[in-house]
C-alpha cells in the first residue's frame, strides 16, 4: 500500500488525461527498483547454478546435459524439452534468470524495439552470476525504453505475429510482461531465501 500511495500521491488528480506508457512502464520499474533488483545483489555463483532436488533443469557447460534439448551457441547451454514434461521438472535461478533475459525481455526487444536477436538456441548463456545479471540488465533497460517510447497509439496497435496472439495489443503485452517479471523474480527470490535456509541449516547442523 506504501507504494500504492507515493503514486497517487505523485499523480496530478485534477488532470483528464493520462500517460499510460509511463503508468505501464513504472509498474515494473517501481518493482525492479524497490524489490527484485536489490534482492538480486550479491548473487552467488554456488546459489546460481544450485539444485534443489534431483532432476532439475539447469544452464550447465556444453555436453554435460542430460536434457532432450539442450540449447544455446556458447559453452554453456540451457536444458528444455519440447513438449515441455507435465510436470515440468523444477527449474535453478540460472535457468529462471536465462528465461527473463532471453524469451521474457530479449525476444520482445528484438522482435517490437529493435534489439539485437535472441532466441534460446543461439542465446550464449551466462556461466556466471554476475555474467546472467548482466545480461538481465541490459535486457531490461531496452524493454523499459521501448515501453516508454511506445505512445497512445503505439500501445493500441496489435502487437502482430511476433507473439501467440497477434491481435492482442502491446498494451496487453506490457502487462503480460509486468506479470511475467513479477512472477518469476519471486520464484528466483524464493530461490535465493531456500538456499540461505538450507546452508544456514547445514553450518549449525556442523557445530
Amino acid at each position: 500500500m506504501s507504494a500504492l500511495t507515493s503514486t497517487v500521491e505523485g499523480m496530478d488528480t485534477y488532470s483528464n488525461t493520462v500517460d499510460w506508457s509511463t503508468e505501464l512502464a513504472s509498474q515494473l520499474e517501481w518493482h525492479w527498483d524497490n524489490q527484485l533488483r536489490p534482492r538480486l545483489a550479491g548473487l552467488t555463483d554456488a546459489e546460481y547454478l544450485w539444485e534443489p532436488v534431483p532432476g532439475c533443469w539447469n544452464v550447465r557447460r556444453r555436453g554435460n546435459s542430460s536434457a532432450p534439448i539442450s540449447a544455446g551457441t556458447g559453452d554453456y547451454t540451457i536444458d528444455f524439452a519440447w513438449p515441455q514434461p507435465d510436470p515440468p521438472p523444477v527449474t535453478t535461478i540460472a535457468w529462471r534468470l536465462a528465461h527473463v533475459i532471453v524469451g521474457v525481455f530479449g525476444a520482445r526487444n528484438a522482435s517490437h524495439f529493435g534489439g539485437p536477436p535472441a532466441d534460446y538456441r543461439t542465446w550464449d548463456y551466462a556461466p556466471t552470476a554476475a555474467g546472467a545479471l548482466a545480461q538481465l540488465d541490459e535486457c531490461y533497460s531496452g524493454w523499459i525504453r521501448g515501453v516508454r517510447g511506445l505512445g497512445a497509439a503505439g500501445l493500441a496497435r496489435a502487437c502482430g505475429p511476433a507473439e501467440p496472439f497477434p491481435e492482442a495489443s502491446m498494451a496487453a503485452l506490457v502487462l503480460h510482461i509486468n506479470r511475467e517479471v513479477i512472477h518469476h523474480g519471486a520464484e528466483i527470490c524464493l530461490l535465493r531465501d531456500l538456499y540461505r535456509g538450507k546452508h544456514d541449516q547445514g553450518h549449525r547442523d556442523g557445530l
